[in-house]
């Protein structure tokens, strides 16, 4: 056969080099945003309620303003930042996280290589004896050496974009460890936020419980004085003993669950138990963002990692799919080979070497693999498609978190408002009540119903108020945390290309 050389190359090869990169199957575009203007079906222009009390400010909502990279310092508690600093340094998930995602970098780099010649190099020597008998020659025999060495060059070219797919579905592995380092660090700072609150409101709770106890207490002498005089009966002692009884019992529950949530702040912090984070929090000391970012609908697919993460899986699905295709059309290499051989290792370069080489190329071209090839096209096909429907589930999710904090905002605020103005007029009917018991007005039956309502609305003002902050960290969170906006490399600087 003639080749006709276009600069030194043959006229084949040539036209096999210029198709090499045009790659078979759907090329990936990444999905649109959702066509929606808004989060909630009427607009947030007014801010919530408010009441006279901690984590009682009212808060306006502000569409299109971003978030920042360090959303927790909202807070304006130090404690809370030096704690989440912490968490983001030391707590092995991130770190889990982060050898994920250059393992997965360096499989792309790897898979890359395969657009490169393979080139290798050999040397080999021995030393034999023969017998010449081998040769009809009985009786003699023969020593000698042997040493080679080779070089060999061989190219697989990408004529259908197998190699090019590959390399593309490796790159969106690294891209979706990329955003699974991201949901990591969101996730992590979240809880880290959420823990230091329900530390709060445990505070909370305790004091309020210690409180009320403290004044049952009071109360028990009060009855035990009026029994002596014969003001009232032992029932009516019995009955306030019980009830003193009962509110400390709900004491030790709420210091368990505190013990508990401390240990929680210290694991996401990165220590152990026995190396407790001295930070403690109290509700007051946390101030509540009044100003809430809301990102634009069309915004949110690019800011919420776990939506960048499943588009990042679809992208990968896209081109395993153009590996399954290209892996039905032919196959094309070339290699090359040189090298010498001698009697000896001192003469494998001298002139009493031989020479060797060998140049090939070969094309294969799959005819029958009982259905595989086909089958696994098809698979790939459904692996596309489940990808597709995994994408639109994560996004109607992260829109569903975004209005699931949008509404909770409002209505814990509302919630907020009626269980101050329950808890003071619970404070002020008890006050009453005890003010007409000991001039012998009312019942202690009656009495005692205003103590239980007093104690369950001073609790519930509490879990209201700790309400508001999760409801604000939930929000951010939803949004997807402010990731871009970040200066700091706690998580990777490598994250922001």
């Amino acid at each position: 056969m003639t080749f006709h050389k276009i600069s030194g190359v043959p006229a084949t090869m040539a036209a096999l080099l210029f198709l090499a990169g045009c790659a078979v199957g759907p090329d990936f575009q990444a999905p649109p945003p959702p066509d929606v203007t808004g989060f909630t079906p009427e607009p947030l222009t007014k801010p919530t309620g408010a009441a006279d009390t901690v984590g009682g400010a009212a808060q306006y909502f502000n569409a299109g303003q971003d978030i920042p990279g360090q959303w927790w310092a909202l807070f304006h508690a130090p404690a809370l930042d030096r704690l989440v600093t912490q968490a983001l340094a030391a707590n092995p998930d991130i770190k889990a996280a982060q050898a994920a995602l250059r393992q997965a970098r360096e499989l792309a780099l790897a898979q890359g290589g395969a657009y490169y010649p393979s080139v290798d190099a050999s040397f080999s020597t021995s030393r034999q004896r023969t017998s010449g008998a081998q040769q009809g020659q009985s009786g003699t025999s023969s020593i000698y050496s042997v040493a080679t060495s080779s070089l060999s060059v061989s190219y697989d070219l990408d004529v259908f974009g197998a190699t090019q797919r590959s390399v593309e579905s490796a790159e969106a592995e690294a891209e979706y460890q990329r955003f699974q380092l991201e949901a990591t660090a969101l996730t992590l700072s979240s809880n880290v936020v959420n823990a230091a609150l329900q530390d709060a409101s445990l505070r909370g709770q305790i004091e309020a419980t210690r409180e009320i106890i403290e004044a049952q207490s009071e109360q028990l002498d009060v009855v035990r004085r009026q029994f002596t005089l014969g003001g009232v009966s032992q029932a009516d002692v019995l009955a306030q003993e019980s009830t003193l009884a009962q509110t400390r019992a709900t004491l030790p529950p709420l210091e368990k669950q505190l013990a508990l949530q401390r240990n929680l702040l210290t694991a996401l912090a990165g220590r152990f138990p026995s190396q407790e984070v001295a930070e403690t929090f109290s509700l007051a000391s946390i101030d509540l963002p009044q100003d809430l970012p809301v990102s634009l609908p069309s915004q949110l697919v690019r800011n919420r990692p776990d939506v960048q993460a499943a588009e990042a899986t679809l992208h990968q699905a896209n081109a395993q799919l153009g590996v399954a295709i290209a892996n039905q059309f032919p196959k094309f290499t070339l290699s090359a080979g040189w090298g010498s051989a001698a009697d000896g290792v001192d003469g494998l370069f001298g002139s009493a070497a031989s020479g060797l080489w060998s140049l090939s190329a070969g094309i294969t071209q799959p005819i029958f693999h009982g259905g595989t090839l086909e089958h696994q096209r098809r698979a790939a096909e459904a692996g596309l498609d489940k990808s597709a429907a995994q994408y639109q589930s994560t996004v109607l999710s992260a829109f569903r978190d975004v209005a699931d904090a949008l509404r909770a905002l409002q209505a814990d605020a509302e919630t907020l408002k009626a269980q101050l103005a329950a808890e003071r007029s619970a404070g002020a009917s008890l006050e009453l009540s005890r003010r007409q018991f000991a001039a012998g007005a009312i019942s202690y039956l009656t009495l005692l119903n205003a103590e239980r309502t007093y104690q369950q609305s001073r609790i519930s003002l509490v879990l209201a108020q700790a309400a508001r902050y999760t409801d604000t960290v939930a929000l951010f969170q939803a949004l997807g945390g402010g990731w871009w906006n970040r200066t700091d490399d706690t998580a990777n600087d490598t994250l922001r290309k």
